[in-house]
């Protein structure tokens, strides 16, 4: 009989290190792929929180943050790798963070409101909804303050979408007495207004035409300017395509 048969016949049934090693070895990594399979979802939850310092109060109850972000970004042509550089972040973080799988701090939605040019409550300024409206219903308190601040503050632009996940948005524009916007406009849109109260000139490609309560205009890409010479402050209701705050 030969040696290595011999050993064979005396490890069958016994104790024997070498085997009772490599049975050792095999049980620890299915125990490790079983523990790191049932607890993956509380392992991930708990690196991609991260500290509330630093952070706005309601951000957690923010779903529509992320989805917010990737609409901004995408109405203005921008990819994920140009707007992780200028916020000096890994495209994996950005990808992330448009997935709500990841909490921006105050520090970096200050970043991204700057590099999409949105005022910063843009980002953060959701009302808390009750769960059965969120998504359907924005009440009038609880809207959020849009636009870059045109006419030195003489337009208060407020969302009246849920979000910015569709392909188009409703906003509530206010026209201060007396204000203009100051510069020529032009964006790749499709935009309708509606007049609800006030009048409103509105300079499109070298015309001016005046707007009052009932009246409703369109505006496809041109440039065009908007004034309100008069005494009283004007309202529209404006609907935008694609989504530009």
């Amino acid at each position: 009989m030969s040696v290595s048969t011999s050993v064979s016949r005396r490890c069958i049934g016994a104790v024997c290190p070498g085997v009772n090693a490599a049975r050792g070895a095999v049980r620890e990594i299915l125990f490790e792929n079983f523990t790191r399979l049932a607890h993956r979802e509380k392992y991930e939850d708990f690196f991609t929180k991260v500290s509330a310092v630093d952070q706005p109060p309601d951000i957690e109850n923010r779903p529509t943050l992320g989805a917010d972000l990737r609409a901004l970004r995408k109405s203005r042509g921008a990819t994920l790798s140009w707007l992780a550089g200028e916020l000096n972040r890994s495209v994996g973080w950005l990808s992330q963070v448009e997935r709500d799988l990841s909490q921006p701090s105050v520090g970096d939605l200050r970043h991204i409101a700057a590099a999409l040019d949105v005022p910063l409550s843009m980002l953060f300024g959701h009302a808390a909804a009750p769960a059965e409206e969120a998504g359907h219903v924005v009440r009038a308190g609880a809207r959020r303050q849009i636009g870059s601040g045109e006419g030195g503050g003489g337009l208060v632009e407020e969302l009246l979408s849920p979000d910015l996940t569709d392909d188009f948005e409703m906003v509530h524009s206010t026209f201060a007495p007396r204000s203009r916007a100051g510069e020529i406009i032009r964006r790749e849109t499709q935009e309708v207004g509606f007049m609800i109260s006030g009048r409103l000139e509105l300079w499109i490609e070298g015309r001016t035409l005046t707007v009052g309560p009932g009246d409703s205009f369109r505006i496809r890409g041109e440039a065009h300017e908007w004034i309100n010479p008069y005494d009283e402050a004007a309202v529209a209701i404006w609907v935008i395509a694609p989504p530009v705050y």
